[in-house]
């Protein structure tokens, strides 16, 4: 979702293309106590109808994650509906017993809109985080979902039209369809074969009635998991669990279907991708989270990742654009191992497919280096610490551990990692990978045609009715949600300018025995970047992974893993390190942000590189979209214009590149913010000795865009040939910047159209009602001088332009008619409650604090903010939107098929 704090129902694959894993090589590291998972040892129980419970005591912010874990999914749908599971978590937002979907949707909105779903192979997850002190509330919808869900064919019906475009959304991503071919290839025959998402065609076929029976076999207390993580009192809320659950009556299950494997028959095969890249994959099926070889299997694909072995090698030496490994879409009897090269588009991947191939072969056929096994094993210990830092992540954990794996704790998985030898790595190496039957892939991506000019709205629609009703909650929420209360400023941080002109945030969190440093120097590359030499910061980002000028690519990445940190530098970058290592990790960083290497073969080689993605990109239908955007919303001229191409890219020399690195990295324009277990003492210390020698030379450059007029409307196709379903983005240029006093009216609106689900009107009309979407999402982004509001859908070509005219009347009627009581109260609800939850994890703060301190604003804007919507009117409301908001102004831009 692009629209903060908007969630909803969704399936989950687990294979993520991600970059290589996190490598530590230090004794004390491995000799760290397993997860800690919060401020106490967690609170058990098991009720007395089988229910199992979890509560795990985090006092990191004024939050709760509540994840109620069923043990069903995609494995245990019936033949030719591969999608009942995921159609049942649907309908869990359609109404349960004494609560409908309106009211469901209201609940959560008030309660800050963090409420979601996904469903997997084995398990099925509902999850919210919401304040702490409204975690009852959650309790009671949980436990009325539990005593049933409204599987009306009505409802039904109506919600088939979402998840339909749900598919349709997927279809159109050629990474989906590769994993749906690949998992239907290595799982052939078993229920790993199909992904949970289902088809149109199933969800045709489908009824209410068959998802009341799906419901009724597999949703029983005695097959649930609820875990909770968060600022709670285990005691009173376990108390309360007993309360709402324990009469909920349990009967048996039936049986799970059997997962007889068959052996891997090898292929190979294409697929036209949209991507600007080619991407090859060779696909290994390993072992299982039921598998004793499961921690050596982790242990291994980290290794195989690091940056200091030879898969990631291919990418210095110039042969691929990207290179991985990884180990991915686990499930109990067997896993999912993939190496991937990432090539220009034209190119073809045998020889780089073969190379990586080789590559793997000889570490099977070899053994694997014991360092790179030591450094992953305590990188895996040393993550489990970081875990506690975020209160939703560590609700995952937890539930991930619990209900997919069937462990009795994550710590077990710690366990594991940490008994793991080198001549267990070495031997899973050899059986699973060595003379393999393979899956052997390639996307290749087929460039699409150029935006073309296009008729836009044709009003298509009826679009007369009026705005939502208020809905009634039943009592127990409505005396809870009833009271709007401003957020107290729990975040108590330090705030101090060093010598050099360097702003220093600290906020001391004892969470874990662990540091995070954020940075970022206010910059803008459209600006800052001198004639003719575009590209030249792509360039330089490219080049910060090759070292410092004390320590080559190879002797930097060692020295991070003898620390168990993660690093990157840039115009923002960071450093995540644990508390006993602060200063060394902070030398780290500040080596690599002001003296990068910038040796001059790595620079021809990232030139190369950049100039074969951007060759690529230029011709994707991703980059033409927004290129389209762009030009329809801004003047000729503009900064924002300016475009890299492969000719600017090939211009660039090192010298260039040197100097816009000591142009643009500048300590006058940064900002630093420390959070963990330090003290600001402490913190300033230590960023001063790394920090404190860097110095600013010249006046400071201009970093901020001039304002721009408002957009004619116009429309745009761009087409795309794998995509099945229209993306449609519709979006203008408004009036008014970050600190004009219409902007907290126009957020307020937002939140009565858009971030509560069903509860707010973008979703009530276009999804609940209508069935055109499966999402829509309404934006406003707003910097110092500019700002534009966007609404965004995606939907089959016939229902563009009727779900534009729904999303028109929406827009008109916040223009010309107050918003109702009940709306206005869910809004600020929904925008006052969101508050403490975006600050649930410590990233999260962080990254708050450096947004705004970029921004000019008060590092307690959130709080200013509440008071400000706390006061607003529904007249605030109107006068904003009919000031700013003119849908007559409407750029569109449609990618996919034209729309009918």
């Amino acid at each position: 979702m692009n629209q903060p704090g908007l969630h909803q129902p969704t399936h989950k694959s687990r294979l993520l293309f991600v970059l290589p894993a996190l490598l530590v090589s230090s004794l004390a590291i491995l000799a760290a106590p397993a997860l800690r998972a919060a401020d106490a040892p967690p609170t058990r129980a098991t009720l007395a109808n089988g229910m199992r419970v979890v509560i795990i005591r985090n006092s990191l912010a004024p939050v709760v994650t509540v994840e109620a874990n069923f043990m069903v999914g995609g494995d245990e749908t019936p033949d030719g509906f591969p999608g009942m599971a995921h159609a049942q978590e649907h309908m869990a937002f359609r109404g349960c017993n004494g609560m409908t979907a309106d009211q469901t949707a209201a609940i959560f909105a008030e309660l800050g809109g963090e409420n979601n779903a996904d469903t997997q192979q084995n398990i099925t997850q509902y999850f919210e985080t919401i304040p702490a002190a409204d975690i009852d509330v959650a309790l009671e919808a949980e436990a009325a979902c539990l005593r049933g869900v409204d599987d009306s064919q009505a409802e039904w019906e109506h919600e088939r039209g979402a998840i339909e475009q749900e598919v349709s959304r997927d279809l159109s991503n050629p990474t989906y369809k590769f994993i749906d071919r690949l998992n239907n290839e290595l799982f052939a025959g078993t229920p790993y074969s199909h992904d949970a998402l289902g088809t149109r065609e199933s969800f045709d076929k489908t009824t209410g009635a068959m998802l009341k029976d799906f419901y009724a076999k597999w949703y029983t207390p005695s097959n649930m998991i609820l875990v909770i993580v968060g600022d709670v009192d285990p005691v009173t809320t376990l108390a309360k669990i007993k309360q709402l659950y324990n009469d909920i009556p349990s009967h048996p299950l039936p049986q799970h279907p059997p997962i007889n494997l068959q052996p891997v028959k090898p292929d190979t095969f294409t697929l036209d991708s949209n991507l600007p890249y080619v991407l090859g994959f060779i696909a290994w099926r390993m072992p299982g989270t039921d598998s004793p070889d499961y921690a050596a299997m982790q242990i291994l694909g980290d290794v195989l990742s690091s940056q200091r072995a030879d898969v990631y090698g291919m990418v210095p030496a110039g042969k691929a654009l990207a290179a991985e490994f990884g180990v991915a879409e686990t499930y109990p009897e067997a896993s999912v191992a993939f190496g991937l090269v990432a090539q220009p588009a034209g190119v073809d991947t045998t020889p780089a497919l073969d190379e990586l191939r080789q590559i793997i072969n000889k570490y099977a056929q070899d053994g694997v280096p014991a360092e790179l096994v030591d450094a992953s094993k305590r990188a895996e210990i040393a993550q489990a610490e970081f875990q506690r830092n975020s209160i939703s992540e560590l609700a995952e954990v937890w539930s991930n551990a619990l209900a997919s794996e069937g462990r009795n704790s994550p710590d077990e998985d710690v366990d594991a990692i940490r008994k793991v030898t080198v001549a267990d790595v070495n031997r899973v190496a050899k059986q699973y990978l060595l003379n393999a039957n393979t899956i052997t892939a390639t996307l290749k991506p087929v460039p699409s045609g150029e935006s073309v000019s296009a008729k836009g709205f044709g009003g298509a629609e009826s679009v007369t009715s009026a705005p939502t009703k208020p809905v009634v909650l039943p009592e127990w929420a409505a005396k809870t949600l009833d009271e709007l209360q401003i957020p107290e400023n729990y975040l108590k941080v330090s705030d101090t300018k060093l010598s050099n002109g360097i702003r220093l945030i600290v906020r001391t969190d004892t969470t874990s025995p662990t540091v995070t440093v954020m940075g970022g120097v206010r910059h803008n590359s459209d600006l800052q970047t001198p004639p003719g030499q575009e590209g030249v910061g792509d360039i330089l980002d490219g080049l910060y992974s090759y070292g410092t000028t004390s320590l080559d690519r190879l002797a930097f990445a060692k020295a991070l893993d003898d620390i168990a940190a993660t690093e990157s530098a840039g115009d923002h970058f960071s450093v995540k390190v644990l508390k006993e290592y602060f200063s060394q990790g902070v030398q780290l960083l500040a080596d690599n942000e002001l003296h990068p290497a910038l040796p001059q073969r790595a620079f021809m080689i990232t030139q190369q590189q950049t100039s074969q993605f951007v060759a690529g990109n230029l011709k994707s239908p991703g980059y033409r979209t927004s290129r389209a955007l762009d030009l329809a919303l801004l003047p000729s001229g503009d900064p924002v214009l300016r475009e890299v191409t492969p000719d600017t890219v090939s211009k660039l020399t090192l010298d260039g590149v040197k100097q816009y690195h000591d142009a643009t990295i500048r300590p006058d324009l940064t900002t630093i913010v420390v959070i963990g277990d330090v003290t600001p003492d402490d913190a300033k210390a230590v960023i001063e000795k790394w920090f404190g020698g860097w110095q600013a030379t010249g006046a400071a450059p201009n970093t901020t865009l001039p304002a721009v007029p408002v957009n004619k409307p116009s429309a745009a196709n761009v087409p795309d040939p794998e995509a099945v379903q229209d993306s449609v983005m519709l979006a203008e240029q408004i009036d008014v910047n970050r600190f004009s006093p219409d902007y907290y009216p126009l957020q307020l609106g937002n939140h009565v159209l858009g971030g509560g689900f069903y509860a707010t009107r973008l979703y009530h009309d276009l999804r609940q009602v209508a069935g055109y979407v499966y999402n829509v999402n309404v934006a406003m982004s707003a910097d110092k001088t500019r700002a534009s509001y966007s609404v965004d859908y995606g939907c089959d070509p016939p229902n563009v332009s009727k779900a534009r005219a729904l999303i028109e009347r929406d827009l008109n009627q916040m223009r010309t008619q107050n918003v109702s009581d009940a709306e206005l109260h869910q809004a600020k609800a929904l925008l006052l409650r969101s508050i403490p939850l975006s600050e649930g994890s410590e990233d999260a703060v962080a990254g708050g604090l450096l947004g705004r301190a970029d921004m000019g604003l008060p590092l307690d804007e959130p709080i200013v903010a509440a008071k400000k919507y706390s006061a607003l009117t529904a007249d605030d409301i109107k006068a904003a939107f009919a000031k700013h908001v003119d849908p007559a102004n409407l750029v569109q831009v449609v990618r996919g098929p034209a729309p009918q």
